[in-house]
């Protein structure tokens, strides 16, 4: 939902509104524009999804920041993911200083103050929710900031969040919102504990976060054919025999949850203009489907439509509702 565009507004009050939003939305104390010849250029989207509030900055460059004295002075509990899009930019969280490029992740505690900022043209991803969702002590979380950015579990948080952003227009507000907050919690928690040492926090965590990780996992490499159970198994340190009786712990079918999330995004992309010179093959084959009678089968059980029916029905303008059934 688009909450600020300064191009509408007059350029002597474009500073002073997009302070006004950040302060109310994101807990922000200060605001320093970048000079620039053209003037400030912002444009902020804001979603609320359950518990987790998604926030899309871009424009000209900025500094803002949240003062030891604020953090003190108000009773604003929350962490605060920052997905670095565009630009060279930064963060400064206590004594931590460290430079910032495209799709890189960032994490501030926000009782403990911070500063974030970018040069030039940039956008920015920000996630906030309540500290105490992640379950953690203070001192763990405090104590991850600085090295978060060697953890593996970085990329697939990553991953998420901008899955969760491309479909934020259709979940904001929505039921199902609660249950996509969970998961990116959860991978948030991960993230955390697996740069906390080898304690039993970090073992509990590990634990209780696995099936998160998985999905997230698979959902990040759906386009690769070789995506096997073995493979995902490998990748996080267990035997297939485990993975399949943590997925049915957790009522996920695995191969037909990965199935399931490559015929959405070829169905997508058969709706979509920009791949209408595209064959169906290609874009089937793009999604990790290699067998071409097999993805019509699968595609015609789960949609009520062959994939040349569907393709020929979104181009007219006539999308039917997809059936539930794989």
């Amino acid at each position: 939902m688009l909450v600020l565009d300064t191009n509408d507004l007059r350029v002597g009050d474009r500073t002073a509104a997009f302070e006004a939003v950040a302060a109310g939305e994101g807990g922000i104390s200060r605001v320093q524009e970048e000079e620039t010849e053209d003037g400030v250029r912002k444009r902020l989207e804001l979603w609320r999804l359950g518990p987790l509030t998604l926030f899309h900055t871009q424009g000209t460059g900025v500094r803002i920041s949240r003062s030891l004295r604020q953090a003190r002075r108000d009773a604003m509990d929350t962490v605060a993911i920052n997905i670095h899009r565009r630009g060279v930019g930064g963060f400064v969280w206590a004594d931590h200083q460290r430079r910032i490029g495209p799709n890189s992740a960032s994490m501030q505690h926000m009782p403990g103050g911070y500063e974030y900022w970018w040069s030039g043209v940039g956008s920015t991803l920000a996630m906030m929710f309540d500290t105490e969702r992640l379950g953690l002590p203070e001192g763990t979380i405090r104590a991850s900031i600085p090295t978060l950015e060697h953890s593996p579990v970085g990329q697939l948080l990553i991953h998420h969040v901008l899955g969760v952003h491309r479909i934020a227009d259709q979940i904001d507000m929505r039921p199902e919102a609660d249950a996509i907050a969970s998961a990116t919690v959860e991978l948030v928690r991960a993230w955390v504990v697996s740069v906390a040492g080898d304690d039993p926090t970090r073992r509990a965590v590990a634990r209780e976060t696995l099936l998160t990780r998985v999905l997230a996992y698979a959902r990040a490499h759906l386009r690769e054919p070789d995506l096997t159970p073995e493979r995902i198994a490998w990748a996080h340190n267990t035997s297939v025999r485990t993975l399949y009786r943590l997925c049915d712990d957790g009522g996920v079918s695995l191969e037909k949850w990965i199935i399931r999330r490559r015929l959405e995004g070829a169905r997508a992309d058969l709706a979509a203009p920009g791949h209408a010179h595209r064959t169906i093959e290609a874009i089937a084959r793009s999604w990790g489907f290699t067998n071409p009678p097999f993805f019509s089968r699968r595609f015609r059980r789960t949609y009520g439509t062959t994939p040349s029916q569907w393709r020929r029905l979104s181009q007219q303008g006539r999308l039917l509702p997809p059936r539930d059934g794989l």
